[in-house]
């Protein structure tokens, strides 16, 4: 594993003195000038390393190998979903309690570093998300011991959070790194209910905390670079904070019912599901390009307004049938594409990615121990 102190010598370090205004004022000075995407069109993949709150329930174990696939592949960008107890220190045979969500695990940011920099290496950017904060995630399987959209609290110790990660990669730039603020943001009722109610948080709320946090960031390095999970699950556009500097990030998972068929923590019915088409109709709603247009076009006209867009998850789980998945993402992705948005497929090894994602109506390909699917990955390769 590489030290820190060598990681940070050998990634891409900033270059002169901006002062605290630096990023934020050449952005807003340029908004008017730009014409399409303000962030890169990154395509990649989503990385499940600190995925799960228990470290001893391994979704990763990404290699080295892994980086120059992907990098061979042509791909630049992987996004980090961390849940924050994954690089914690306290008793996890007991709920958490306020004091230690402060106890971080050195050791477990330097194997956090050792990811970043090997995604440098492979000249990937990197995006550092909480998939679960203090106080929130869009899934239940841990018990937090406040809310985040109530307790103060709970908000310091999100601000804390973001202050340490933005204090330990302070010196790279922003080409190789930025910070997704938070996953799906949502307003759930019951966190410890898989299927409880999933609303739009009020929007006043969740751009308060956007832009605190994101201050707070740039105080650390104002050319940091910041980016927001849309409201709803990743779905609305966060109109409160297109005034700032700040990136959106939108999901490829319209409609669920193709994306999440028969995925058991997102429908509940499973044994009266309608059969798949696509195009085509599926229960009481057609589903067609046109269909997924309708969804864009406001992210779309984000895009064409100056804001930065980039889609930091999409995919299928793999109990959809293959071509209907394959008809539909094709759609997505050329949507996206088309209008100059960037998307990290969820995952890269595993249920929804190109490698060892377990469907059974795939002719896979032998990949150096892996089965590699590889019409998914012509698919995305052209995008």
């Amino acid at each position: 594993m590489v030290h820190r102190r060598d990681f940070i010598k050998k990634t891409a370090l900033i270059t002169g003195g901006l002062g605290i205004a630096g990023n934020s004022a050449f952005a807003l000075a340029s908004r008017s000038k730009l014409k399409g995407n303000a962030l890169p069109r990154w395509k990649g993949f989503n990385l499940l390393d600190f995925f799960s709150p228990d470290p001893r329930s391994s979704y990763g174990g990404t290699t080295e190998e892994d980086f120059k696939w992907m990098s061979d592949w042509g791909f630049d960008f992987v996004r980090i979903p961390m849940a924050y107890p994954s690089y914690l220190k306290f008793n996890r045979d007991k709920d958490i309690t306020p004091e230690e969500v402060y106890q971080v695990d050195e050791e477990a940011l330097e194997r956090v570093d050792q990811l970043v920099y090997l995604a440098h290496k492979y000249n990937m950017h990197v995006s550092i998300n909480l998939h679960r904060a203090p106080g929130y995630c869009i899934n239940a399987g841990f018990h937090e011991p406040y809310n985040l959209w109530f307790h103060k609290e709970a908000q310091m110790a999100f601000l804390w959070h973001w202050e340490m990660w933005a204090n330990r990669y302070k010196n790279i730039s922003r080409d190789n790194i930025s910070f997704d603020l938070l996953n799906e943001p949502a307003m759930i009722s019951d966190m410890n209910n898989q299927h409880a109610a999933k609303e739009e948080v009020p929007e006043h709320l969740y751009a308060e905390l956007v832009e605190i946090t994101a201050r707070k960031i740039w105080k650390v390095n104002p050319d940091h670079l910041v980016i927001a999970d849309g409201n709803q699950v990743g779905t609305k556009v966060i109109h409160e904070i297109t005034h700032l500097p700040i990136g959106q990030s939108c999901r490829g998972y319209y409609p669920g019912i193709i994306s999440h068929y028969k995925a058991p923590w997102a429908m509940k019915d499973m044994d009266n599901l309608p059969t798949l088409k696509y195009p085509g109709q599926v229960g009481d709603e057609y589903l067609s390009r046109e269909m997924l247009e309708k969804f864009y076009a406001p992210w779309i006209k984000l895009v064409q307004s100056g804001t930065g867009v980039h889609c930091g998850e999409c995919g299928c789980y793999n109990q959809t049938p293959h071509d209907i998945f394959l008809a539909w993402f094709g759609d997505v992705v050329d949507i996206l594409s088309s209008n100059g948005i960037g998307f990290a497929l969820w995952n890269f090894r595993g249920s929804f990615g190109i490698l060892d994602s377990g469907r059974k109506d795939v002719n896979y390909e032998e990949w150096y121990g892996h089965k590699l699917d590889r019409k998914l990955l012509d698919l995305i390769e052209k995008a």
